[in-house]
């Protein structure tokens, strides 16, 4: 049996924080009024594209790390930039819960890509591990929000 290394500690830590504003903006959503709920899930959103457009870029610096012979992976490269023009895509759409309910696809995509860099060994072998829980709780955020903004 192979043993998985723990999370880092920071890592942990620094993650779970990163969650604060998307619980707090989608529990925002669900519970407030009518003049609100666009405003909680337009910031939700605003929020989730950066965070995805985040994550695009920890992707692109395994490609630059992880080329084998000193050279990016191309393919890997252009992969990553994918969720930060969905992110902008989102951040586009007239509709703030259709733009949450994009990243939250995105977030899950990007997960199940990280997962499997991590099974190559192009990413540390505890990072799935890390982004589960956080991919689970933002994007469950963004889809509450999003229904939450449904009129």
């Amino acid at each position: 049996m192979v043993m998985v290394p723990r999370v880092p500690r920071s890592a942990a830590v620094l993650g779970t924080l990163g969650l604060t504003p998307f619980v707090g903006l989608a529990t925002g959503a669900a519970v407030s009024d009518d003049s609100l709920q666009a405003a909680m899930t337009t910031a939700l959103v605003a929020y989730g594209a950066v965070i995805l457009s985040f994550l695009g870029g920890i992707q692109w610096g395994l490609a630059l790390q992880h080329g084998g012979d000193g050279t990016p992976r191309a393919g890997l490269l252009c992969l990553s930039v994918v969720p930060s023009l969905a992110g902008w895509a989102a951040l586009l759409l007239t509709s703030p819960s259709i733009g949450a309910g994009l990243l939250a696809g995105c977030f899950a995509a990007v997960f199940a890509i990280d997962a499997w860099l991590s099974m190559r060994g192009a990413a540390p072998s505890w990072y799935p591990r890390l982004r589960a829980p956080l991919t689970i709780i933002a994007a469950t955020s963004l889809i509450v929000a999003s229904l939450a903004d449904v009129p």
